[in-house]
């Protein structure tokens, strides 16, 4: 699917115009793609990368444009089971045009940043930016996730919140090495800005956009490493509250077993004290099966079991 925009008002906009500006390829079918390597000249190896999500952003210098490729954070479905994934985006920096590729659809200009735009290379940056601002947005949802997964996992006595948390760690770590290979072209970038032609504010934005992805990798990097650290702990707690749940019931196995034992004794077909002991008989059982029950309790506390 194509979708073409234009810069009005310093603002990003919708267009119908052929010679749009800007131009969105949502998971772009043959056709698609075969007009970007033939009329665009773009190269069919960085396109196929572009849609790749375990290709690691990087820049590239194409004789007509400018190539880059960075990592953002795929739209979060229920389906997933917790696993927050990341996709990859391709910008495609023509003298007077910019083509993005994206393997699925997704809100790329939604974001109050892009409310004050001049420049193709602005739309480029904040792109980038939109990306640093989404991975934060995610590990404080994933933060959040874990928070009440961990309270779940004081009481829980089964092994389906210790997977949840496993698949969350599984998603840090997809963040992480995204959000480095995204500094490392902001790196790339920020070395490169006389070639790219940057001016004074679009550096120094990019300044600001290596500072908040730093942020957001160390971010990820604490989330991380707590959730590996403490995993050990918490599936001691799990295994731990089954042993209590296994004592608990043993000891009421074991507190109705005995009175039990006291009144099948005395129900037996053969001679026993209090077999013909009158109306007296049956409370006498009684009062010997609660005494048993009180002595069982008395045993188990002074034990502290």
């Amino acid at each position: 699917m194509r979708k073409s925009y234009e810069i009005v008002g310093r603002r990003i906009v919708e267009s119908h115009s052929p010679n749009a500006p800007i131009e969105v390829f949502y998971s772009p079918d043959e056709g698609e793609k075969r007009r970007l390597v033939e009329e665009f000249k773009v190269d069919e190896h960085t396109l196929t990368s572009a849609l790749d999500p375990d290709e690691l952003a990087r820049l590239e210098f194409e004789p007509n444009h400018i190539a880059v490729i960075f990592k953002r954070p795929r739209n979060y479905s229920g389906k997933e089971q917790l696993l927050f994934r990341v996709s990859s985006v391709g910008m495609f920096l023509f003298k007077d045009q910019l083509i993005m590729v994206l393997p699925e659809e997704a809100p790329l200009f939604d974001s109050k940043q892009f409310n004050r735009i001049d420049t193709l290379k602005e739309v480029l940056l904040k792109a980038i930016h939109r990306a640093i601002l989404h991975f934060l947005e995610h590990l404080k949802i994933i933060n959040q996730i874990c928070d009440e997964l961990e309270r779940k996992i004081n009481l829980a006595m089964e092994n389906r919140h210790l997977i949840n948390l496993f698949t969350l760690e599984k998603s840090l770590v997809y963040y992480l090495n995204a959000i480095h290979t995204n500094g490392v072209l902001m790196e790339k970038i920020r070395n490169a800005a006389a070639k790219i032609g940057l001016s004074a504010e679009e550096l120094e934005f990019l300044d600001d956009m290596m500072i908040e992805n730093s942020q957001c990798l160390k971010q990820a990097d604490i989330y991380s490493n707590i959730l590996a650290s403490l995993m050990d702990a918490r599936a001691s707690i799990v295994s731990n509250n089954l042993n209590v749940l296994i004592k608990i019931l043993n000891i009421i196995t074991i507190g109705i077993m005995v009175p039990t034992f006291v009144v099948s004794a005395f129900s037996m077909n053969v001679k026993l004290p209090l077999n013909e002991g009158g109306d007296l008989a049956f409370w006498l059982i009684i009062v010997l099966a609660a005494v048993s029950v009180a002595g069982f309790y008395l045993f188990f506390k002074r034990k502290k079991w």
